[in-house]
């Protein structure tokens, strides 16, 4: 499906009838607001991702919407986009799609607010965390809070929670990496982050800053070296088939905020509101519970079909950190000094 045939034919996506109901599929759509009682049509909800439906994050969206229509049943009516790549569009559109009132929710790599929020990118910086208790404190502490507000102050969003993208790492098709000099000349896939490009550019890569429905295609050409991902996601979009060399990185911990569209949500009576809260940090929950255990399925399915995964010896890993160093004083000139300060970097 072409992206106009999605707007102009009003159609939901693999769902039916629903926007003739509620006319939400229309670039132009207002609120999605409560209907009179007296009409007794379902309120639409859409919720979307961009990976494939058995995955942790499609499996999140399901919990919650389920979670709606069980507490809600016949005032809200839950469908859902599992994999927007599917449908033709890139990753980044679930962005506008929302804002725009088109779809009701989403995820998105943190990364990808940064071109309107220049803030978020600090959540960027390589070696942010040690490891995943620190990083999860700090996203649901005040660094997170910190984001949520810059987001929602500079986009048309309400930001809910964040699903756990969780440690990166580096794959690709050439030669295994254990050290900053591997890197060089790689022509490597990052998110639309400058942090991680220039991260990258320190390493001795060739950074690429490209859509993931753009990287991906790259990677099955062949015409891109390598990418950066966690290990859950090389293994969903099946990179692990094309690239043989993985190196547990793990250079950058990152979150996918979970946002929907304000004028929507605040439309909403306050119990679908609150019920909505709820759902989303069960899921927050289980999702990240899920993804340690995706983590650890993701290197076995990477060695099954081939696949060398390298650990770095605490030696090997101080060279990468301090390859990046300079990054960070370019943070401090750049970026605010509150939340540099609440990640220990002022």
């Amino acid at each position: 499906m072409r992206r106009r045939d999605f707007l102009t034919t009003s159609a939901v996506i693999g769902a039916g009838t629903l926007a003739g109901r509620a006319g939400v599929l229309s670039a132009q759509a207002g609120p999605q607001r409560a209907p009179a009682v007296s009409t007794r049509k379902p309120m639409p909800i859409i919720l979307a991702g961009y990976a494939p439906q058995s995955s942790g994050f499609s499996t999140s969206l399901r919990r919650i919407g389920d979670r709606l229509a069980g507490k809600f049943k016949g005032e809200v009516d839950v469908k859902y986009v599992y994999n927007i790549l599917d449908l033709g569009y890139r990753a980044e559109d679930l962005l506008w799609l929302v804002e725009s009132g088109v779809l009701t929710l989403s995820y998105m790599a943190s990364s990808y607010f940064a071109d309107r929020v220049p803030d978020v990118a600090v959540g960027d910086l390589p070696f942010l965390f040690s490891d995943t208790a620190s990083a999860r404190a700090a996203t649901d502490g005040r660094f997170g809070s910190g984001l949520t507000d810059r987001i929602e102050a500079g986009m048309n969003y309400r930001i809910l929670g964040y699903f756990e993208n969780g440690f990166r790492h580096v794959s690709n098709r050439v030669r295994p990496v254990r050290t900053p000099a591997d890197l060089k000349g790689l022509s490597i896939r990052v998110l639309p982050s400058q942090i991680l490009a220039r991260a990258f550019e320190l390493l001795g890569a060739a950074p690429k800053i490209m859509d993931l429905s753009e990287a991906l295609a790259a990677v099955k050409a062949g015409t891109l070296d390598g990418q950066e991902n966690p290990f859950a996601n090389t293994v969903t979009y099946g990179i692990h088939n094309v690239h043989k060399f993985h190196t547990a990185t793990n250079h950058s911990y990152l979150t996918r905020p979970i946002f929907v569209h304000r004028p929507t949500f605040d439309a909403w009576p306050r119990a679908l509101q609150e019920e909505m809260r709820a759902a989303i940090g069960d899921a927050v929950t289980y999702q990240r519970d899920l993804h340690l255990k995706e983590e650890d399925e993701a290197a076995a399915a990477i060695r099954k079909v081939g696949g060398e995964i390298i650990d770095l010896t605490p030696e090997q890993h101080k060279m990468f950190v301090a390859a990046v160093n300079p990054v960070y004083g370019e943070a401090r000139k750049k970026y605010s000094q509150e939340l540099l300060g609440l990640v220990n970097l002022t």
